[in-house]
């Protein structure tokens, strides 16, 4: 099982292009399109998250995916496990009562928010998200989380920036990334 896992690993790092110097000057950016334009690297992300799931966690009740990315893969793997999906966006992206949290950006502030009935407390959540670079989106998210006083279970991304050690920000959760740079 290791050498399949290894060789979805390998496809999934194929299928993610650099283009340097975007957003900014300075920057890499990380560019996930080509793994979702590719199915079988779309169903080896999935693949590797359920059974990274289904190995680690006895019950999950919903996966929770951050604004944008995180909706790309969270749905596919939140109807593979049987669960439900939570959508966390932008301030004043959703309808109805929220509950908010403001984080640090790099250049700023911004708010995340989660419509105020979406968790219940006590229930467990795994968040999902395309990269953690420095953290505070998703410190944020779990910060939403407890507010619903629902269990963060860890978090998971397809890529992890590891020199921007935003796995620390996220201490004592847990990080599952699947591929590492």
């Amino acid at each position: 099982m290791a050498a399949e896992s290894q060789s979805k690993v390998q496809l999934i790092q194929r299928c993610i292009r650099d283009f340097p110097d975007f957003p900014k000057k300075g920057i890499v950016f990380k560019d996930i399109c080509p793994l979702l334009k590719d199915p079988a690297a779309l169903t080896a992300v999935i693949d590797l998250f359920e059974e990274h799931v289904k190995k680690n966690h006895k019950q999950v009740d919903l996966i929770i995916g951050l604004d944008a990315r995180g909706f790309l893969f969270g749905p596919l793997l939140a109807q593979r496990l049987g669960v439900g999906f939570v959508l966390v966006r932008k301030r004043g992206k959703l309808p109805g009562p929220t509950v908010s949290v403001a984080y640090a950006l790099e250049y700023g502030e911004a708010d995340a928010e989660i419509q105020e009935d979406a968790v219940f407390p006590g229930q467990k959540v795994l968040l999902i998200d395309d990269l953690l670079a420095t953290g505070g989106t998703l410190y944020a998210t779990c910060e939403l989380i407890r507010k619903l006083q629902a269990e963060v279970l860890g978090c998971m991304v397809v890529i992890e920036l590891k020199e921007l050690h935003g796995a620390d920000k996220l201490k004592p959760h847990s990080v599952f990334s699947l591929v590492q740079y």
